[in-house]
């Protein structure tokens, strides 16, 4: 299939999915404040931001990202923007983080796994991420070919799900601890919407 040294990739790929960032956060806001369902939810939603980014990087458009400063931008600043949203939200609302109507949690779960979505696919770093990490594991008579691409795409997604799974089951579990800390819901939403506003800040900052 043009694929070189796949258990290196694996191997290396489970140590970037592990290394924090702003997927880990976003499932981990997911997980502790509305549950387990809008975690797994939220987990679904990046990996197919993932999948995204690998059909880009198999029909060549990731190097349109990489070598126009205006789409890198244009990109940039939508995924930047949309974070911070997310966070003023966060600081703004006066509800519990922990939510206490399991119904209305459960209809917001639906809507995690967009967020999910357009946090992963509006980063254009993951796409120079890919660019510059998948070639490395293909055969140099294989780079014009998109199924390797593709393979490794699919597999890297399978693998963040089932990293961010195992992730979104422990903070479900340590979340039924924090519920019994007086108040801890309020401010653990204001941590993590300048949590957000802080990582929206950053992917604005970053340059290619």
């Amino acid at each position: 299939m043009g694929i070189e040294n796949l258990m290196t990739f694996i191997v290396t790929a489970l140590f970037f999915i592990m290394t924090p960032g702003i997927d880990t956060i976003f499932v981990l806001n997911k997980s502790i404040g509305q549950g387990r369902k809008s975690g797994v939810s939220a987990t679904f939603g990046i990996n197919a931001g993932v999948l995204v980014h690998t059909f880009f990087a198999a029909l060549g458009l990731s190097v349109l990202i990489a070598n126009s400063a205006f789409t890198f931008t244009l990109i940039k600043f939508l995924g930047a923007g949309y974070l911070i949203y997310l966070g003023f939200l966060k600081l703004k609302t006066k509800s519990e983080f922990f939510p206490t109507d399991y119904k209305k949690s459960n209809k917001n779960s639906k809507s995690d796994f967009w967020s999910g979505f357009l946090t992963n696919t509006l980063n254009p770093k993951v796409a120079l991420f890919f660019l510059a990490f998948f070639p490395q594991f293909i055969d140099v008579d294989q780079m014009d070919n998109p199924i390797p691409f593709l393979l490794l795409g699919i597999t890297y997604a399978a693998i963040g799900i089932i990293w961010f799974l195992i992730l979104t089951i422990f903070a479900s579990v340590f979340s039924q601890k924090l519920k019994s800390i007086p108040k801890s819901g309020r401010w653990i939403n204001k941590l993590s919407g300048l949590v957000f506003i802080v990582m929206g800040i950053k992917i604005a900052l970053a340059k290619t």
